[in-house]
């Protein structure tokens, strides 16, 4: 390569590097920009299901703890009050629990679903397999447990898929996690 050649290489170059520099700049911070967005939908998202939350459930979310655990049979939900004085929630929690236990007997997941949405994963499974899916409900200290149990894989299945949902939205500011 002659020196001319090397020259005019270099003075591209210089031309086109701020060019580079500020498209680069500008990916990154449409990027953060988007990753914001999304980060705001996800609370926009989260404070819309607590409210909704408010509306089914009684008791106050932010002093109550809700855990699903999966069993090989079904599993266990468990709703309690943090502060083991709190007769109000516990009651709450309780009265609710039976209710629910009671409505999902007959194959009724509608409050779960207006909760966590309508396109619960699992639900519709379970709504159609209400007469094979036992759900008992019991005291334990400080609120209420259901537990839900059935012989058959698929309904298990449905049933942990709902777990799922209901334990990551649970989690969530707001949400009794």
């Amino acid at each position: 390569m002659n020196r001319t050649e090397g020259d005019t290489r270099a003075t591209a170059t210089r031309r086109w590097l701020p060019v580079a520099v500020v498209v680069v700049a500008v990916a990154i911070a449409a990027g953060a920009y988007a990753l914001g967005r999304d980060q705001g939908a996800d609370s926009t998202t989260e404070q819309q299901m607590a409210a909704r939350a408010q509306q089914v459930m009684p008791f106050d979310l932010n002093q109550t703890t809700h855990t699903f655990t999966k069993t090989a049979s079904g599993g266990i939900q468990t709703v309690v009050a943090k502060d083991a004085s709190d007769t109000r929630n516990r009651g709450l929690i309780r009265s609710h629990l039976q209710e629910e236990a009671a409505q999902f007997r007959e194959g009724n997941y509608s409050d779960p679903a207006t909760i966590h949405g309508m396109d619960m994963p699992g639900v519709e499974e379970l709504q159609q397999a209400a007469s094979r899916v036992e759900v008992v409900y019991s005291d334990v200290p400080n609120g209420g447990r259901l537990t839900y149990s059935s012989t058959e894989p698929g309904v298990v299945d449905a049933l942990h898929a709902w777990f799922d949902r209901q334990a990551s939205d649970h989690s969530a500011p707001g949400m009794g996690g």
